[in-house]
């Protein structure tokens, strides 16, 4: 389903049951570790999304190689070509990985990827002693990696208010690093819950940490035996979150939830809630219930959890809720500039989003509902789903490129139709 789809949804309700994929987050993670495991941890449950079905397709090869020994037993020379198209988790773990490996790689993706900063990652492994050159652009994939690292140092710093994923990357190899790391974070901390979603999933593994103050030390240790289960993607679940927001009634189940999860974007029920959205754990999953409550949070930090941005702000702007929004600082560096996708496509409705430094605000002064609206989706899948849950409000909603959604949640549509949407060729 590559090209544009019209989203309809006749009455105004949404009841149902979802099945999610595993979390793309969680899974991403779980497969770099059975990797660097070289066999004794076991990923079970493993994501559909395309970002990890990429990743899994470049490291099976690792682990057909490396088998149960400690370290592979084939050591390849010849310089490989890995491209990872547009999986951004992939190229960061991936850039970390590789120095570890006994082999050289040039680690290449989409366009898109090729406008989305590594340098800061790769000056860290540089400081470790990793050997990385720039093909093309300086500080920006693709990359030339030669493997087989020497340690120089076991400390080395990183900005913390850029991505998560740099942080994790180094986090994952740090146990195989012969002196182990002491990873010192500076400045405030951005979606820190994906960080501690990477040290527990460590520890499953048989990886210990120590994290006093903004220093993450781990020592030079071996993995154990065990298996690592990825749960649902509470990320996938925000979008029926927002469904439910903008349904007059809605009564949804989403199985497999449960309220103690490793991911950060599970805070999506108490956001929710915001919205009179009540959560209720039971059976195996969540079921999500609307109940009629005045919206009065005005401002939402979403700094932890940026990935529920769009989420958020589009229900916000949707129902003419003038919120103000922090948090955000890592939206321009995503699949797209997300900041300036979000303006777009909600001034199609009138919608202002305004930024003040870091804080922007919804303008809904000149709201309106039209009968029919195009969505760009910018090759960022949660454009697409984001702005899907309209189709309550909107006649007819045409969403381009409906494919984009197979990077985190490739049965969206699917799922849609089966509460009551009708998915159609425009």
């Amino acid at each position: 389903m590559s090209a544009n789809i019209l989203l309809s949804k006749p009455g105004k309700t949404a009841n149902g049951t979802v099945n999610l994929t595993g979390s793309k987050s969680e899974c991403n993670r779980a497969l770099v570790i059975e990797a660097l495991s070289n066999g004794k941890v076991k990923v079970q449950n493993v994501s559909d999304a395309a970002d990890a079905v990429t990743l899994s397709k470049v490291l099976s090869y690792k682990l057909q190689v490396a088998g149960d020994t400690e370290e592979p037993t084939t050591h390849n020379t010849q310089l490989t070509t890995v491209n990872i198209g547009p999986a951004g988790t992939a190229m960061r773990f991936l850039t970390a990985y590789y120095t570890l490996q006994p082999e050289e790689v040039i680690l290449t993706g989409s366009a898109r990827m090729k406008q989305r900063p590594i340098g800061i990652l790769v000056d860290a492994l540089r400081e470790l002693g990793a050997e990385i050159d720039y093909v093309e652009n300086e500080g920006f994939p693709p990359i030339h990696i030669k493997g087989n690292l020497e340690q120089k140092t076991n400390s080395v710093s990183i900005k913390g208010s850029i991505s998560s994923q740099y942080i994790t990357a180094l986090l994952l190899i740090a146990a195989k690093l012969p002196q182990g790391l002491d990873l010192h974070i500076d400045g405030d901390l951005t979606s820190r819950p994906y960080v501690e979603m990477t040290l527990a999933m460590l520890e499953q593994a048989g990886i210990k940490h120590n994290w006093e103050g903004n220093v993450i030390s781990i020592a030079h240790q071996e993995f154990k035996e065990t298996a690592l289960p990825v749960e649902p993607d509470w990320s996938a679940a925000s979008y029926w979150f927002s469904i439910a927001a903008l349904a007059d009634e809605a009564e949804l189940f989403l199985t497999g939830l449960t309220a103690y999860s490793l991911q950060g974007d599970s805070v999506i029920t108490e956001i929710m809630a915001n919205f009179g959205i009540t959560s209720q754990f039971k059976d195996g999953g969540v079921l999500l219930k609307k109940e009629a409550k005045p919206i009065s949070k005005k401002l939402f930090d979403l700094k932890k959890c940026p990935d529920l941005a769009q989420t958020v702000i589009v229900v916000c702007a949707a129902l003419g809720h003038e919120a103000t929004f922090t948090g955000l600082e890592t939206l321009k560096i995503k699949e797209t500039d997300r900041v300036a996708a979000l303006q777009n496509e909600l001034a199609k409705m009138g919608v202002k989003l305004i930024e003040d430094n870091e804080t922007y605000t919804l303008d809904c002064g000149g709201k309106f509902i039209p009968e029919r609206m195009f969505i760009k989706t910018y090759d960022d899948h949660r454009m697409a789903m984001a702005f899907a849950p309209l189709a309550l409000l909107i006649p007819e909603l045409e969403i381009e490129d409906a494919q984009v959604v197979e990077k985190s949640y490739p049965a969206f549509w699917t799922d849609l139709e089966k509460v009551g949407f009708k998915v159609e060729a425009p």
